[in-house]
């Protein structure tokens, strides 16, 4: 499943937290395997709102939501704030 291009916002978070290279290898996995074990996908609550995540590294994810068979990254967060 391809990713859409990221947003000026988003690129520069990835960029103030030193995030572009995991961000990069992540997504090369998640568009050859979405469901590649390392990603960790998971279906956020709630449930019915379809939004999803994937993992950059132990701290930061990536929130998307699929739109016409394409991942559309919404946000890129500290797991643990």
């Amino acid at each position: 499943m391809k990713i859409k291009p990221l947003n000026k916002k988003q690129l520069k978070y990835i960029a103030k937290y030193n995030l572009k290279d995991k961000y990069d290898k992540a997504k090369e996995l998640f568009e050859e395997d979405y469901r590649h074990p390392s990603l960790n996908v998971e279906l956020l609550v709630p449930k019915h709102l379809k939004m999803y995540s994937f993992r950059l590294d132990i701290k930061y994810r990536a929130i998307f939501i699929v739109v016409d068979g394409e991942a559309e990254i919404i946000s890129i967060t500290n797991h643990y704030k």
